[in-house]
């Protein structure tokens, strides 16, 4: 007869983090407030110190919490981000050998999928259209000013995933964007002439044509034309620095503390 397998017990560190975390999680405690003194959590959980300062290490390590020394110590919640996950994301990726190549891929078919969404949701014209308008007023404004037009572009970009309306595709897809944002922007910053007039002139009308589609609320419509966008930029971005991997360190501070 097989012996049956142990079931392992957590760790008293272990159910004191698991409680905190979902206190964060939850919302009960949120980003920037501190945690309660030990002498308060010492009450609460009835553990011993090294317990607790063990529970809090692993929020740590969890990216949830930072610890801050002195006389205005403590430790700092700070909420899960897109930013983090990204971080993550791209150091598993450059682990793997991936390339930007593999990221803009990946973006090829992905981020369509958004647009459409974005074009078939009912409240488009309050909680899409505005936003995607601002991002291209704000590059139509600085047009002229090359250092900014990589990064408006992006944030047109940016917009459109995180106004699809579902939260783990913003989530997932939006980490992809700022790895590939990263990537681009180093890219363009390494070129003298980064983006000649008339390539940056057809990118912002296809901003407008997407746009126009999504206040349309024609999908089909949007995902063509991001597709054929995303294709374009594809081949522009991937000129130069085709040879590279993904680079972690590009986005290594996701957070600020």
């Amino acid at each position: 007869m097989a012996a049956v397998p142990r079931i392992r017990q957590p760790r008293v560190a272990e159910i004191v983090a698991s409680r905190l975390r979902d206190d964060i999680l939850s919302g009960r405690l949120r980003e920037g407030d501190v945690l309660p003194s030990q002498e308060s959590l010492f009450t609460e959980f009835g553990v011993s110190p090294p317990a607790l300062r063990e529970a809090i290490h692993i929020l740590e390590v969890d990216g949830l919490v930072s610890v801050r020394r002195g006389n205005v110590g403590g430790a700092v919640v700070h909420l899960p981000s897109a930013g983090r996950t990204a971080h993550m994301i791209s150091m598993v990726l450059q682990s793997r050998s991936s390339t930007p190549a593999d990221v803009s891929g990946a973006l090829m078919h992905l981020e369509p999928i958004c647009a459409g969404m974005c074009a078939a949701r009912e409240d488009r014209m309050s909680e899409v259209v505005p936003y995607l308008q601002a991002e291209i007023d704000r590059q139509e404004e600085q047009f002229d000013d090359t250092s900014q037009y990589v990064p408006n572009a992006r944030r047109f970009h940016e917009a459109l995933v995180s106004r699809c309306g579902n939260e783990p595709m913003i989530l997932l897809i939006g980490s992809l964007e700022l790895i590939w944002s990263a990537h681009e922007s180093s890219v363009w910053s390494d070129e003298p002439d980064p983006m000649r007039h008339k390539t940056m002139r057809a990118a912002l009308s296809d901003h407008h044509k997407m746009l126009a589609a999504i206040h349309d609320g024609n999908a089909d419509r949007a995902v063509r034309l991001a597709q054929d966008h995303l294709a374009a930029a594809r081949r522009n971005t991937l000129a130069f620095g085709r040879d590279r991997t993904i680079e972690a360190k590009l986005i290594s501070n996701p957070d600020p503390r």
